[in-house]
């Protein structure tokens, strides 16, 4: 083998994954088609739970320092506010994609990572013992290719792993054509908020850096055709059809085309392949979700990658990544089809839209919106009816003899750890055989119940076994711990026991 995993594509989907690879000790090559970073920036944004997965690793403050939250977000245009209870995070960060890679990218390089550009898979041949990669290289007078284990199609909505893998991508077709550009936009009113409708669709204008804007504009019961070039004067006649003016449109930094088109991928592995990001699924750029699943889908199956390629867990433990990550993004695609039916110009949808706006005033409607866009409120299969099973684990406070003082702390190194809060000898005992790949933390939390996204408070559990991505796969409430349930969330996890547990009291 050449390497243990090749990753298509050097988006942040990749170079997320890349980077739970490396911290999993997994050795990894990512390619890209590209000669460099186009600087284009489609995605201006990340949300809570994504904002949680920089913390647990440790790199969240590179990503703040550079971007700016936003204390309100929307669903189709309409306001939606967040609450600082469920997280320590609840704010969107607006933070540019070129921006986000380039980190991304550099944190990659800290594991000794690097991007191969201007390398395109042009052939995947797979067998029982792995996947042979043809790459076809400027420059180069034949195909490379390369060994490895496994192969993730990072490689976006039109994803060529995916075609290549034979893998079906079925979904709705587009019913209107968006352009975006980074322009100057002298002339905006000083009381322009957000967006505003015109005839025949509806325009919006986000200021990300002092003198620009991004520049969205979106005509419904019109496709144009993708492949089509995209020109500056297309975005300013665009603008001028749905307002009457342009606003003094100038000095384009890039432009480009999107639509409504909605679809996913049957299904997220056929053998050793793998889809994630944008090749997984593609959909309306409604809530800024797009870049989000695409990181979150990277965490979920890094760890799962790692364990596997490491020995630490048994092959079926890659199924659980389409089970759990498919319904997530059919979620995604639904609730973005719904935005972008809530913003078509006519009569019978505006009325629609305000009785929606008269329903997202109630706490109920906006905090299950919220949710949704943020991805607080995923629940993944587990073991166990504990109401934080399947749910990410709250970045909860805490007093250890070392220096970690809160959950998020113990997941810097993206192994699962059993959180043991009571002292319990029982807890210990019942894992004892799993001690090379799950760290067992004795803690005291001083609350007594911590507040959980869409569920509300719960009781502090006395156990919790939490994945590497920071969801709970087992937690126990008041009272003697199930440890049947135990070894089987711990079997499930990692595997059957082998050695002794390696005790910890971080």
């Amino acid at each position: 083998m050449d390497t243990d995993v090749v990753i298509a594509g050097a988006g942040p989907t990749g170079l997320m994954l890349a980077c739970e690879l490396r911290l999993a000790g997994v050795d990894v090559v990512v390619v890209d088609r590209l000669g460099e970073r186009t600087g284009e920036s489609r995605a201006g944004g990340i949300h809570s739970r994504t904002l949680e997965v920089l913390d647990q690793r440790g790199v969240l403050d590179r990503f703040l320092a550079l971007g700016k939250p936003e204390l309100v977000g929307h669903f189709s245009g309409l306001y939606l506010e967040f609450d600082e209870s469920e997280s320590r995070h609840p704010y969107p960060l607006t933070i540019l994609q070129p921006v986000i890679e380039r980190l991304l990218e550099e944190w990659a390089g800290e594991f000794g990572t690097w991007v191969r550009r201007s390398s395109e898979v042009v052939g995947v041949h797979q067998d029982e013992a792995g996947v042979t990669v043809e790459l076809s290289t400027i420059g180069a007078a034949a195909p490379a290719t390369l060994r490895a284990r496994y192969l993730v199609g990072c490689d976006g909505g039109r994803s060529t792993v995916r075609t290549l893998t034979g893998i079906d991508f079925p979904g709705t077709p587009a019913t209107m054509t968006s352009l975006i550009g980074d322009v100057e936009l002298p002339d905006l009113p000083d009381d322009y908020v957000w967006g505003r409708a015109g005839q025949g669709g509806h325009f919006s204008a986000i200021a990300f850096e002092p003198g620009w804007h991004r520049v969205i504009t979106s005509e419904y019961d019109h496709v144009a055709d993708q492949d089509e070039p995209v020109t500056f004067e297309q975005l300013r006649e665009s603008l001028v059809r749905l307002i009457g003016t342009d606003y003094g449109m100038h000095s384009p930094r890039w432009v480009s085309r999107f639509n409504d088109t909605a679809r996913q991928a049957a299904q997220y592995r056929k053998g050793k392949v793998f889809l994630a990001g944008d090749a997984a699924h593609i959909h309306f750029p409604a809530g800024g979700q797009g870049l989000n699943i695409g990181v979150q889908d990277a965490v979920n199956l890094g760890w799962k990658l790692g364990s596997v390629v490491r020995g630490h867990a048994p092959e079926s433990l890659l199924d659980s990544y389409h089970a759990e990550r498919h319904p997530v993004a059919e979620r995604v695609l639904h609730n973005t089809r719904a935005q972008a039916a809530l913003s078509r110009p006519d009569a019978q949808t505006e009325a629609l839209r305000d009785v929606f706006a008269s329903l997202i005033v109630f706490d109920d409607v906006n905090r299950h919106l919220r949710h949704m866009l943020t991805a607080l409120g995923i629940r993944y299969p587990a073991v166990g009816d504990h109401p934080l099973a399947g749910r990410r684990v709250p970045d909860a406070d805490f007093h250890t003899s070392s220096d970690a003082s809160r959950v998020y702390e113990l997941l810097h190194a993206a192994r699962p750890v059993l959180l043991d809060l009571r002292g319990s000898a029982l807890v210990a005992a019942t894992a004892e055989g799993w001690g090379d790949r799950v760290d067992l933390v004795e803690a005291r939390c001083a609350d007594d119940h911590w507040t959980v996204p869409a569920v509300g408070e719960i009781p502090v559990p006395t156990a919790l076994l939490i994945r590497p991505d920071g969801y709970v796969a087992w937690a126990a409430a008041a009272g003697t711990p199930d440890t049947t349930s135990l070894q089987t969330a711990l079997t499930t996890l990692l595997g059957p026991r082998l050695g002794r547990m390696a005790h910890s009291s971080r």
